[in-house]
């Protein structure tokens, strides 16, 4: 049985509504300009993210400023600042993807589970859910990154471990709503089993939900994972994150303020380029937004 109230959300359609929003793609420009260069730093600086200069630094020891062979600089030993830059940038978007998809897998699981089969199952996982957004997301992950030893996957896995329960307090209330339609009640009295109403009817419903949410999170994920490594508990160096590098130079903060305020900059425009995607796409995917482009 078909269900007529599915909202239309074509793939050329979303594509063309989000295209004619300056906004998104201005934020569709600038996350793949951070694409560009994660993925192509090796190629764009000629310098590597841990080499030191024996002239990158004064006759004093002070880092240089922007111009001339550094385009940005050093930092407090010397290293190119661009080619660090460039190449946390990796760091901020594979803790960003994979943080921000495990989370989505736990959040989509533990959300749609409870909201579909509700009872005791739901009740428990829900409290479970409560309980976790008792505690300040910030507070718990220090207290899982300083147990386990921090790395790249440790930490995706950390910020990952914290930043489900918003995904599923979303999906159990819409598949709440979901599993009581008519559509649904005539599925269950033909004899469609849970897999196939689940995976058939309930989850293409909240295909929308899911990928604003992911977009959406990448955002809170780079400045949680930027956080942790600026606190000393996130990525370790020698490998360059955004957030170690204005952990690394802050007593540079009034001698050589370009060390702070660059990757904070970048910190900054790349989660304001997710949001701005993310907005977009939750007005273009929500069909009570049809009509007001």
């Amino acid at each position: 049985m078909s269900d007529t109230s599915f909202p239309e959300t074509r793939p050329q359609g979303a594509l063309a509504r989000l295209a004619r929003r300056k906004l998104a793609v201005l934020g569709l420009v600038l996350i793949g300009l951070a694409v560009g260069c994660a993925i192509f730093a090796p190629f764009l600086t000629s310098y590597g993210p841990d080499e030191q200069h024996f002239d990158g630094l004064t006759i004093e020891g002070a880092p240089l400023p922007p111009g001339g062979e550094y385009l940005l600089g050093t930092d407090l030993l010397g290293r190119d600042l661009l080619s660090r830059l460039m190449h946390g940038a990796r760091t901020s978007l594979i803790i960003g993807v994979v943080a921000n998809g495990l989370a989505l897998l736990i959040g989509t699981l533990v959300g749609v589970t409870a909201g579909y089969f509700r009872g005791w199952i739901g009740s428990v996982l829900m409290r479970f859910t409560d309980l976790m957004m008792a505690f300040p997301a910030l507070l718990l992950a220090i207290c899982l990154a300083a147990i386990f030893q921090p790395s790249l996957w440790i930490v995706a896995l950390v910020i990952a471990l914290v930043n489900w329960v918003q995904t599923a307090r979303v999906l159990y209330t819409e598949t709440t709503s979901l599993a009581e339609r008519e559509f649904i009640a005539a599925e269950r009295a033909l004899g469609a089993g849970h897999v196939r109403i689940l995976f058939l009817h309930i989850l293409p419903h909240l295909v929308p939900t899911i990928i604003v949410w992911g977009t959406l999170g990448i955002s809170t994920t780079v400045l949680l994972e930027a956080t942790l490594s600026f606190l000393g508990i996130g990525v370790q160096p020698p490998t360059p994150s955004w957030g170690n590098i204005i952990f690394e130079n802050q007593t540079y903060f009034q001698a050589a303020p370009w060390l702070v305020f660059l990757p904070g900059a970048a910190i900054l425009v790349l989660a304001l380029a997710f949001n701005l995607v993310g907005d977009a796409l939750r007005d273009v995917l929500d069909p009570t937004q049809r009509g007001r482009d």
